[in-house]
């Protein structure tokens, strides 16, 4: 790739004008102004003058979409990296809680420059101005570890708390880091999460790890930490110290003059909590006293380093207007004592960044000659350069282009994205006659009437007239740049991490289920000390004040209890607790069984019916098909690749489709959708696409005409908008086949509407048509491939319950971050919040304002039109609104009529308006994480920056489950924490959405994880096959097995890891956890791998029919469950080998036999008991062989 587009670089770099432009470089003089340039060319001539001279290169532009664009352009040019340099948003006050996305990519990009690896810097003006640490402050906050290295783990953990960590328990975020005994984990910016293994103070192993599973994926040799903040008073010149004295003297300063200023309270306030290493929010407005020096990302750059100004007229309106916007800002912080004037320098003056930038060779690079710009001009050139629109994917139009400029005498190269497109291009041309060379290695130019076909993308086609050379190109394909994420790596499907996980966030008074006393709440573990042996014991308390004690090596019979948000207005939790002994938990346990057992059956039989039927067979992909994916223009996700593939592979069966398809919105659903239109299409069948609303129909139809530009697929939309004459029209069309593709409202169900051949429906949000438009639904797709979208996530426990039943495919992964939405968390303040929704609007952008009480909605609206004067149009939506009028509301927004919308969480599984960028919530510690994330998935969607503030009422006195809330919201917000419980809400709701709202009601009375599992054995006992049988069996030794507090010491990983060995039954499962804990927590001591022996015990037990094993004294006592056939012969057989004669004996009084071992002075009981149950099982065994051959 690179190779190619140098010998571009050399063609340009022959022009006289580049050959002047070189030679004035070298004799020093600049700035030197070129005009007469577009984007593209700015690129191209940067491009080419790095080329000759090897020089670090950094390109100024006005704005993001423009870095993005220019930086795109020079990759492919040059084929290196390309740095991205952007401003960020200064966190100026306490109590704000902030995410750090911005900042951590700004940080990287900087920490490039100073090691000398970022040679082709893109950077807006604005984030040049910021003031930032000085190189060498940066350099010391870098920490590189190497294996064999040797640290001191204290003074390790102190650098990392100075270059702005946060300790944790568990690492879940970017900027955290835990250490447990001589483990490190730490997630730097820009890389994935590593774990550092020390043997004494030397770096023995390192590996990545999984956030979600905690274990380790690959080994690594090194790893860099970046610090995760810019302000660190620890490496500030001087130290702490003396910046604390800065801050003092600053204060004396004002206290002379008015000793009551309330900046004075502050700052010694603040120098108090720094002093006292007490945490303190919003410390941008202490870069100033930090950093005394001004220092802005200019002092990073090598003193060789060539600067192009892309636009210098854009550049300078945008410095000036950012100088402007920043004082703007800082002023009412000033007034309110929030920043001292004396730090409220931020970034650079437009005069002293183009002071600075004089010590540089600089190049101003515009399309027309001007008088404005940064620096005044020395030198004035004038290229001659055209720029060419792109085709976006049109071939058509480029090869009529083409015909002219060949007859012109040029030479023309046409860039393709991809060599399909470069083959399907050449064969087009031929059919017109138009001959074309194929060069795939880009090594080489057309000469003058001749085609080179090559691979690449351009932002935009060019033409230089001195060169007779055309360059046509597709129009970049948005390939995300350097500081990309790597692709996501396929996860291993772990099935049994997903129904325990929610074990590790429970903690005292969480409601938990026991498999045979119901629900009850969670009081803490107890040690106690059992037969002069340690145990630990989970202590669940049941209604009137009874107590249980589980011991826990019986931990999986308890799980946490997840229902819905039962929840009242103070955050009390409504659920009843059971009695223990009572009989309320068996019957609702009874009742959920049933109403399993009939939601299985009706599920079987409509299954079996389709299975039945017979279908159309799609036929396997064409290459018109694989031309049609190629075309899209975002890398595809893993999980959206495989639902593709299952989608296909349902189409290309006789029996007719019925699948779900689950992800949330904007996870690229649509895309896959398209894709099984197209394959449909293919086969001259006609497809539909069934939506709840007008406005998602013109969403999809918009969506679909743009996807399917460049193929003759016919697509028609009906909804409310079409006069009756049209929609007769469209009618018609149907019926004799003339439309390929017809997307519509539940106007599509009409009697009237007949397809000549409909071979696919597509239902978008299936959950939100009525009863009988579900009838029609089910009639129409009898015969018909069905695929049914969701947007709320079904969850994957769910799917395994029941599978075979309904085919799903879910999406899970989002697609590559485009862009970090910026998080507030912080308390309501209609100031911030006017000053937050006006910078949206002046930037032409819209803005959501969720206000979640219908009654009180309008007041609210009232109030934002007062504040924000009557020049700013408001609507207000919410659920009680009628569909038209709400629909006509959603398309005003969409129309940008409306500039800010008030509403509630109805736009949750709303509509993509990509100009919607802020959002603002209101009581934000009312609604779950899960909600949470999923309306600020809302905004972002866009290459514009995106700003989400969560705030909570000023002064409120929160209750305990609001602000545990609250600080989950925190974490989530600055480090992305918190995630998995969201999911899990959100499953939940997902759960119910797809079982209706009569089974919720059970699966609520017994808890989620039950409730899964009684579905699971109704589904398998209607289908014929056994359910397992699940016989526990509860094991108490006097042994010394627990989990030591100095092994694990955080409780919440405690109660987990206590929780899955009590799960463990196979010694492959036992070997997978040791090697987890190894991994996580380094040698397990005695103790725990007894506790993993008593679990694989119980395991073994339970297969001879054992339900108890219990020890008094020096006997061991081990109860055979009552109705469970015990094997005699092989007890017998037990009994009479000659190293239990005399020590062990079978009693079989009453309805439960038992045997009892006596042990010899000294003996390990848990030893013991071990042997003894697997010859139990040997024997069974080597009994039922017998039986059998006989």
């Amino acid at each position: 790739m690179a190779q190619g587009m140098n010998k571009l670089n050399e063609a340009l770099v022959s022009l006289p004008e580049v050959r002047e432009l070189l030679l004035s470089l070298d004799a020093g003089t600049s700035p030197i102004a070129v005009s007469g340039l577009s984007g593209v060319h700015r690129a191209q001539l940067a491009a080419a003058v790095r080329h000759k001279t090897q020089r670090p290169l950094l390109i100024v532009c006005a704005d993001e979409n423009e870095a993005n664009r220019m930086a795109g352009d020079l990759h492919e040019l040059l084929g290196e990296d390309v740095s991205l340099l952007f401003a960020r948003e200064w966190q100026l006050r306490d109590r704000v809680f902030a995410s750090h996305g911005w900042e951590q990519q700004r940080i990287g990009s900087l920490c490039s420059l100073a090691a000398g690896k970022a040679p082709i810097l893109v950077a807006t003006v604005d984030g040049l101005m910021q003031q930032t640490l000085p190189p060498d402050a940066l350099r010391g906050a870098v920490t590189d570890i190497s294996l064999g290295d040797r640290f001191d783990l204290n003074a390790l953990s102190k650098k990392l708390v100075e270059s702005g960590y946060t300790r944790a328990e568990t690492v879940e975020g970017v900027g955290q880091f835990a250490l447990r005994g001589g483990i490190l984990d730490v997630w730097s910016p820009l890389s994935a999460p590593v774990r550092v293994e020390f043997f004494d103070d030397e770096v023995d192993a390192m590996g990545e790890f999984d956030v979600t599973t905690q274990r380790r994926t690959q080994n690594v040799k090194s790893l860099t930490i970046l610090p995760a903040a810019e302000v660190l008073p620890a490496l500030s010149d001087g130290g702490r110290e003396k910046m604390l004295e800065r801050l003092g003297r600053a204060a004396q300063k004002i206290a002379k003059k008015a000793e009551d200023s309330p900046i004075v309270q502050t700052l010694r306030s603040d120098i108090e909590r720094l002093r006292n290493d007490l945490p303190l929010g919003g410390m941008d407005r202490y870069l100033a006293a930090c950093y005394p020096d001004e220092v802005c990302a200019l002092n990073y750059l090598s003193p060789d380093t060539l600067i192009a100004v892309s636009d210098g007229m854009r550049v300078l309106e945008r410095s000036k207007n950012y100088h402007w916007e920043l004082s703007e800002d800082v002023k009412p912080l000033i007034e309110e004592g929030i920043l001292c004037g004396e730090f409220a320098a931020l970034a650079l003056s437009q005069e002293a960044l183009s002071h600075r930038m004089g010590t540089f060779p600089v190049l101003l690079l515009d399309s027309l000659p001007t008088s404005r710009n940064l620096l005044p001009p020395r030198a004035i050139l004038s290229m001659n350069a055209r720029s060419l629109p792109s085709y976006g994917g049109s071939l058509e139009t480029a090869a009529g282009d083409m015909e002219r400029y060949l007859g012109a005498g040029c030479g023309v190269l046409v860039l393709c994205g991809n060599e399909t497109r470069a083959k399907n291009f050449r064969r087009l041309l031929k059919e017109r006659n138009i001959r074309a060379q194929l060069n795939l290695k880009n090594d080489r130019l057309p000469a003058p009437h001749e085609t080179v076909i090559g691979l690449g993308a351009l932002s935009a086609g060019s033409e230089y007239p001195q060169l007779k050379l055309v360059i046509l190109t597709e129009g970049q394909l948005t390939a995300p740049l350097s500081g990309k994420r790597a692709k996501a790596r396929p996860k291993k499907e772990t099935s049994a991490r997903a129904a325990l996980r929610s074990y590790e966030d429970l903690s005292p008074g969480d409601l938990v289920v026991h498999v045979h006393h119901g629900i009850g709440r969670f009081a803490g573990i107890e040690r106690m000390r059992v037969d002069g042996v340690d145990k630990d014991y989970i202590k669940i308390c049941y209604a009137g004040n009874d107590s249980l004690y589980v011991p826990a090596t019986q931990l999986d019979m308890v799980s946490k209890y997840i229902g819905g948000h039962g929840e009242d207005e103070d955050g009390q939790i409504r659920t009843k607790l059971s009695k223990l002994g009572g009989t309320d938990w068996s019957r609702a346990k009874t009742k959920a069984r049933a109403a399993a057992k009939d939601l299985a059956k009706g599920l079987i039989a409509l299954y079996a019916e389709r299975q039945r039927r017979p279908g159309f067979a799609f036929s396997p992909d064409s290459p018109w098909q694989k031309e049609f994916e190629e075309a899209f223009d975002y890398e595809e996700t893993d999980d959206q690749l495989r639902a593709i593939a299952e989608i296909k592979a349902d189409m290309e069966r006789s029996t007719p489709m019925d699948r779900l398809l689950c992800g949330d919105v904007g996870y690229g659903k649509t895309e896959v959708a398209l894709r099984a239109v197209m394959k449909c299409v293919l086969d001259g069948k006609q497809a539909a696409i069934l939506v709840p609303t007008t406005v998602l129909a013109q969403q999809h139809y918009a969506t679909a005409l743009n996807r399917f530009r460049s193929f003759p697929v016919r697509i028609e939309v009906l909804s409310r908008f079409k006069t009756p004459a049209q929609k007769k029209q469209i009618l018609q069309d149907a019926a004799a086949g003339k439309i390929d593709l017809l997307i519509g409202t539940h106007s599509l169900l009409q009697k009237s509407l007949h397809f000549k051949d409909l071979g696919l429906l597509i239902i978008d949000e299936e959950q939100r048509f009525g009863v009988t438009h579900k009838e029609k639904l089910k009639e129409l797709s009898r015969q018909v491939d069905t695929l049914t979208l969701s947007a709320t996530p079904i969850p994957r426990t769910l799917n395994m319950a029941l599978s075979g039943i309904r085919d799903m495919s879910t999406i899970e992964v989002p697609p590559v971050d485009r862009q970090p939405v910026q998080t507030y968390v912080l308390e309501h303040n209609w100031s911030v919040i006017a000053d937050a929704i006006r910078r949206e609007l002046a930037r032409g952008g819209q803005v959501y304002y969720m206000h979640n009480r219908v009654e009180t909605i309008d007041r609210c609206a009232a109030q934002l039109k007062k504040l924000l004067g009557d020049d700013v149009a408001i609507g207000v939506a919410h659920g009680k609104m009628d569909e038209k009028g709400l629909s006509s509301v959603m398309q005003q927004l969409s129309d940008g009529e409306i500039q800010v919308l008030v509403c509630t969480t109805i736009i949750e599984t709303g509509i993509d308006i990509p100009n919607v960028n802020t959002l603002i919530i209101e009581d934000a510690d009312r609604l779950g994480l899960a909600q949470l994330h999923q309306i600020r998935g809302r905004i972002g969607r866009s290459a514009r920056r995106a700003y989400a503030y969560m705030t909570y009422r000023a002064g409120k006195i929160l209750t305990e489950v609001a602000a545990k809330r609250l600080t989950a919201i925190r974490e989530y917000a600055e480090f992305g924490s918190g995630f998995r419980i969201a999911m899990r809400d959100l499953e939940i709701r997902g759960a119910g959405n797809l079982l209706g709202p009569e089974q919720s009601g059970y699966m609520m009375s017994v808890g989620y994880d039950m409730y899964l599992q009684l579905l699971e054995e109704a589904v398998l006992e209607q289908r014929g096959e056994k359910a397992p049988q699940r016989t526990e069996c509860s094991a108490d030794l006097t042994v010394s097995a627990n989990l030591p507090e100095s092994y694990i010491s955080s409780g919440e990983q405690r109660m987990d890891i206590y929780r899955r060995i009590a799960a463990l039954r196979t010694s492959e499962g036992a070997q997978e956890l040791l090697d987890e804990l190894l991994d996580r927590y380094g040698e397990p001591p005695p103790p725990v791998l007894k506790l993993m022996d008593v679990a694989l015990l119980r395991a073994e037990a339970v297969q001879s029919g054992i339900c108890d094993i219990t020890q008094r004294g020096g006997e061991i006592v081990f109860t055979f469950a009552a109705g469970e056939n015990m094997p005699v012969e092989a007890v017998m057989a037990l009994c009479t080998q000659t190293k239990n004669k005399r020590r062990l004996t079978l009693s079989a009084t009453g309805t439960e036999p038992k045997l009892t071992l006596r042990l010899a002075p000294n003996e390990d009981a848990l030893e013991s008991a071990l042997t003894l149950v697997e010859d139990l099982r040997v024997n069974k065994e080597e009994n039922e062989k017998e039986v059998t051959s006989c």
